[in-house]
Formats: C-alpha cells, sequence, structure tokens
C-alpha cells in the first residue's frame, strides 16, 4: 500500500506532466518552472552558464524555458565511466521504487541538439556530451556533461535559484550516489559548508542503537531536510596531523592518498566533502576537524586525522524508501575495513 508521502510526490508530479499536456495560464507560461518534465528531443543547443547561490558559484541552465535552473551531478554516475560502459547511468530510465524515470522526470537530463554553449563564468574546454538511448526508449540523444559527468535538473526545484537537491544522499537511483551542485571552475561538487554532528542509529536498521559521528545531507529537501548519516573511517588510510591537515603556507595537505579511489569512492563508499572548513555540530569537538585534499581536487572532511566517508547503503527517505540505520560498521572489503566513528569524550 502506497504510503502517504509517496502518494504526494506521485500526485505531484502526475500534476506537473499534466501541466505540460494541457498548457498553463498566460501568467505561468511567462515565467520559469525548473520542475518540468522531458518529453522529447531537443531542437538547438543548449547553453550553460552560472549563478551565485549559498553554495558558491554554481552551474546552471543558461537559456530557453529553464533559465537559471539549477544543475547537479550524480556521483554514482561515475561508475558508467569507470567501467567503459558496462554499467548503466545510475539515474536512468531503470525501474525505481518511485516507478518513476529518473532521467526525464525525477532528475531531468540537460539535452542538447548540437555541441553546448558555454555561458558566463563557464569552462568551454569542460564542456561535452554524451550520448544515451536510456531517455526515450533507444532513440540516441546527447546529454550535457561537464568535466565528463552528466547534467540534470531537479524535479523539486521549482523556479531558479531553487537547490533543493543539493548533497542528496539519493536511495532512489542505481545504485545510490549523492546529488551535488557543480562549481563552474573545474567541474567538481559544490556542497558547501559540511556539518558534522552525533547520531543514534541502529546496527543493521534493527539492531541496539549507536551513537556515532554523523554528517548532516538532503539539506534543503523539504519532504526529509538536513538528515543525518552515519560516517566511517577507513582502516588503510594514514592519520593526517598538522593544523587540520594544511602546510606551513595554510594549504590543504595533497599528500594524501586515500585508498578508497575510483570505483570504491564513486559507489559504496562516497566521502565526506566540504567547501569550506566543516563545522561542529552538537557533541563534536571543532578542532577535531579537518580536511584533506583528494586526488580528484576536492576536499574531505577528517575527524581526528582519518578522512571519512559515507555508505551507500545507508541512504534512506524518512516514510518514502529505505530504513534509518548503520549498515556499514565493520566492513571487510578490497581497500580496507569501514568502522562507525565514535564522538570524542
Amino acid at each position: 500500500m502506497i504510503n502517504s508521502n509517496l502518494f504526494r510526490l506521485v500526485l505531484m508530479l502526475t500534476l506537473g506532466l499534466a501541466a505540460l499536456h494541457f498548457g498553463a495560464p498566460a501568467s505561468a507560461q511567462s515565467s520559469v518552472a525548473c520542475n518540468t518534465a522531458i518529453t522529447s528531443a531537443p531542437t538547438g543547443p543548449a547553453t550553460v552558464s552560472t549563478a551565485s547561490t549559498p553554495y558558491g558559484t554554481v552551474l546552471v541552465v543558461g537559456s530557453a524555458d529553464h533559465a537559471g535552473c539549477s544543475l547537479y551531478l550524480l556521483s554514482s554516475d561515475r561508475l558508467q565511466s569507470l567501467t567503459t560502459g558496462a554499467e548503466p547511468f545510475a539515474c536512468s530510465d531503470n525501474p525505481n521504487v518511485l516507478h518513476l524515470p529518473c532521467d526525464t522526470v525525477l532528475w531531468p537530463a540537460l539535452l542538447t541538439n548540437g555541441s553546448p554553449i558555454a555561458g558566463p563564468g563557464v569552462n568551454p574546454e569542460l564542456l561535452g556530451t554524451v550520448t544515451r538511448t536510456d531517455v526515450f526508449s533507444g532513440m540516441p540523444v546527447q546529454q550535457v556533461t561537464y568535466a565528463g559527468l552528466p547534467l540534470y535538473r531537479f524535479f523539486l526545484d521549482e523556479t531558479p535559484g531553487e537547490t533543493k537537491g543539493a548533497n542528496l544522499f539519493d536511495p532512489v537511483t542505481s545504485p545510490a550516489g549523492i546529488w551535488y551542485l557543480v562549481e563552474p571552475s573545474r567541474g567538481r561538487p559544490a556542497p558547501g559548508k559540511a556539518r558534522l554532528q552525533v547520531e543514534n542509529a541502529p546496527l543493521g536498521g534493527t539492531g541496539q542503537e549507536q551513537t556515532v559521528l554523523a554528517v548532516q545531507m538532503d539539506n534543503n529537501l523539504s519532504i526529509f531536510p538536513n538528515a543525518n548519516f552515519p560516517v566511517y573511517a577507513l582502516s588503510a588510510d594514514r592519520d593526517h596531523d598538522g593544523d587540520h591537515d594544511r602546510d606551513h603556507d595554510g594549504d590543504h595537505d595533497r599528500d594524501h592518498e586515500s585508498r578508497c579511489r575510483s570505483i570504491c569512492s564513486a559507489v559504496p563508499w562516497p566521502p565526506v566533502l566540504t567547501s569550506n572548513r566543516p563545522e561542529a555540530g552538537p557533541g563534536v569537538d571543532q578542532d577535531a576537524l579537518g580536511t584533506v585534499v583528494r586526488p580528484d581536487g576536492t576536499d574531505q572532511v577528517t575527524y581526528n586525522g582519518k578522512p571519512l566517508y559515507l555508505f551507500y547503503q545507508d541512504a534512506y527517505i524518512a516514510r518514502i524508501t529505505g530504513t534509518k540505520g548503520i549498515y556499514g560498521a565493520g566492513k571487510i572489503t578490497p581497500w580496507g575495513v569501514f568502522n562507525t566513528v565514535p564522538p570524542s569524550p
């Protein structure tokens, strides 16, 4: 039986799709709607531009019907390129728990007919395309990429400037992944300032409650805002000491070689990222928090010198799909053992 939140989500989508078919009042037609699904291939090139947000300057749609709408990348989409196309994109038309296609309705892909155009603040060398046949039932279309990753809108962003999909730890995509806004200089995730706090969660979803360090995600998701997810440390990662992993010139430590890279960080164990110095919430020692620069240039949060990760099977949306819990504690992997992090006394 469908629950009330899921029903409301489906109803919202149904009404949005109906608007596409039956039109809208003249006053509404003049405004930009960021939440419309895509129903046909584009007739011209897409433009990508930039806008200022609380997460910094990020990529947005630069022209046409969705000008100013926020654009996102999905961390687990990296699996497709890492396997040279052997695995599908994580956001596709494959079945999911909401029974609605990811790449046309939930997270509409930014499509283009011709080479995409770089608007102000966009690096044209990072713009590209990828051919997809899973958007419109086998018909090949071109999706815009930035630094090699596909770009999408989010159906809960109703108007330009909204960022409801920022840092969304998504259990609906397959595999689960994190949606990030995109900074334009190098195409990296734009997570904003990470916030760590103490959280209680049951082992395996039904076991004994554990008090662990957690990170706040899903910051602007109206149906499940500011959710906290357990974080993990990897036994094979070396500790980072010093002034919050910075060298004598004040730069981040760039000597870190995490054992969790490539497929490890793309899917099962995404790193906890931050754009600024992480913030300590209740029960967390601010002095224990730091950052380290990963090989791809992103800033990963550390706690007492240990880099922190999420576990993809911990992703859930309350009353929609999944169950809150600690599912990665003690996992033995090819990269080492992952364990939760107890808060400092």
